[in-house]
């Protein structure tokens, strides 16, 4: 269990799994085994998080942009979320894992998508944790496609008539609060068009840790740093 105060613990986490790659580089392997290092981390993240009290974790497998990747690599990527979407299951289940997969699925392959719904539908009864993950998935893509999804909603309605409140309805993750804490693993300092209205009031914590090597320690370690951030969304007083 955490030892933060629970009014200093934060609900939803997002994380950037960054360095996959640079991990299997550095053991000279392809770059698949490092994806595959990095899947095996994600179980370790996913029962930390549970203990610790964090209801809500998204994490960021698959963005608008992975596209442009090699053939090869974005074929072995969507292999390895098939796997993992038919092996976890039953150990989701098991730990009480409700699983989510937010983004634009209709571009992958008819046999995923299925895999998808009957995640969904198999963990849809569970408590301890919601598990984000973001597969094909843009900040911008989730914003044009809510403000597309809150005009069809409201066909009397103008532009001028939307609201925050209303944009956030159509969302991707209206199930979730806002992003308490984002985490970027893997050296870089940017938040590569995630979450971008999710997180807006984010803690933002960079680790030099490649993800296969994020270990629930260095985890714990983000969440005491969270704890001792001065919150204040705009107001000059202390909350």
């Amino acid at each position: 269990m955490s030892s933060t105060p629970a009014s200093k613990q934060p609900q939803h986490i997002a994380i950037i799994m960054d360095g996959n790659r640079r991990w299997a580089k550095k053991r000279f392997m392809p770059a698949a085994l490092g994806h595959a290092a990095g899947a095996k981390r994600v179980r370790d993240i996913v029962k930390a998080c549970s203990a610790l009290g964090v209801s809500q974790l998204s994490l960021f497998a698959f963005s608008t942009e992975n596209w442009k990747r090699p053939e090869e690599e974005v074929s072995s990527l969507m292999s390895l979320f098939m796997t993992y979407l038919q092996k976890e299951i039953d150990n989701m289940n098991a730990n009480g894992v409700r699983l989510k997969v937010v983004g634009d699925t209709a571009r992958f392959a008819p046999s995923l998508q299925e895999l998808i719904v009957k995640a969904e539908a198999q963990t849809a009864g569970n408590t301890a944790i919601t598990v984000n993950i973001c597969a094909n998935y843009g900040g911008r893509w989730d914003m044009i496609q809510a403000a597309q999804a809150w005009q069809k909603a409201h066909p009397d309605l103008t532009l001028q008539d939307m609201t925050e409140e209303g944009l956030s309805a159509h969302l991707s993750t209206p199930h979730a609060p806002e992003v308490d804490l984002l985490i970027r693993t893997g050296g870089e300092s940017r938040v590569s068009n995630f979450m971008l209205w999710q997180a807006a009031y984010a803690e933002l914590f960079f680790t030099d840790d490649l993800w296969p090597d994020f270990s629930p320690e260095r985890l714990k370690e983000s969440i005491e740093w969270f704890a001792g951030r001065d919150r204040r969304f705009g107001s000059s007083a202390p909350l």
